[in-house]
């Protein structure tokens, strides 16, 4: 994908170059496409010395990056992007954790029959995993996430609304596949994400490995909205709603995003954030007390992720 949006950055560069004489078609070409690249980096700290009241000394930092290109002309948009995040904390007393880990690659296409509407025939792509192991700590002995374990693939065809479509968009898609993926075989035997589980015989030998994909047919609604809502603070909101067709009519996959960005100045800003999740395919599982006793699954419950950070950024 980064090689992808590198190619067209440089299809870009030779064709503002080959018009220059034109300043008319140049101007065309500058609204055409529009590129933007965003680095964060968010550290926090926090050192005690002969503190009456305790603490434990700790520091985390988070890592951000959002690329985007995308075309606009006339009745053709057409919008890619790279989402990644990476963090991890260290305190005096534990081994690093990881506290954020996310990659998301995103392709929307959309044609409108004139330049009157706002409704677009879209077709839409995303892609989405890990980077590296996820555990349940303090246990490391046994990851309960991989990369592509779990990744996740929507691809789909439907309607956009977006009068604004860059700061305001609904998408409805009567028709999409969600693929998930469970690459590691362990964790597929465990039935994790909502694969088929391995087979056992009464005397619990495996007779058959668990299923590393499940493919799912539905609807998916989304909306992503962002707006200025006071000088300097920003809102944006991300909103993904599924059903499968065949398997769970009805139960809804929520993936719901909302982030307030306090800009202090050019480069210093401020993140609050929250992330709601709820699948009803990844179920809960709790440890057992005792190495005898088996772990007991919850089910599914729904999942929170709050953030609040304050850090560096860079446009480019």
């Amino acid at each position: 994908m980064r090689f992808f949006l590198l190619i067209l950055t440089v299809c870009v560069s030779q064709i503002t170059q080959a018009q220059e004489t034109d300043s008319i078609v140049k101007t065309l070409d500058t609204l055409t496409w529009k590129q933007v690249n965003r680095v964060g980096l968010d550290i926090n700290e926090v050192t005690f010395v002969n503190w009456s009241a305790g603490g434990a000394n700790s520091i985390s930092a988070l890592l951000a990056l959002n690329s985007s290109l995308r075309y606009k002309k006339n009745n053709l948009i057409w919008f890619n992007a790279i989402r990644t995040r990476y963090g991890i904390n260290k305190q005096e007393d534990q081994l690093l954790r990881k506290t954020e880990d996310e990659l998301e690659l995103i392709s929307t296409i959309g044609y409108r029959k004139d330049t009157i509407s706002n409704w677009y025939f879209s077709g839409r792509f995303n892609f989405k995993t890990q980077y590296s192991n996820g555990y349940n700590y303090p246990n490391r002995d046994n990851p309960i996430s991989r990369f592509m374990a779990p990744g996740y693939v929507f691809v789909g065809g439907g309607a956009e609304y977006g009068k604004n479509i860059e700061k305001l968009s609904f998408y409805l898609s009567p028709l999409t596949f969600k693929g998930t993926f469970v690459l590691d075989q362990k964790l597929a035997d465990n039935g994790a994400f909502g694969v088929a589980p391995a087979v056992y015989d009464i005397d619990g030998n495996k007779i058959q490995d668990g299923e590393m994909m499940r493919t799912e047919m539905g609807i998916l609604i989304t909306n992503a909205y962002e707006a200025q809502v006071m000088e300097n603070i920003y809102l944006r909101n991300q909103l993904s709603l599924y059903t499968d067709y065949l398997n769970s009519f009805g139960n809804i996959d929520v993936d719901w995003e909302v982030v307030f960005d306090f800009k202090v100045n050019n480069f210093v800003k401020a993140t609050l954030g929250s992330h709601i999740k709820y699948d009803n395919d990844i179920k809960i599982i709790e440890e057992a007390e005792t190495e005898e006793a088996e772990a007991i699954e919850r089910g599914a419950s729904i999942q929170w992720k709050q953030l609040l950070g304050i850090g560096v950024v860079v446009d480019f």
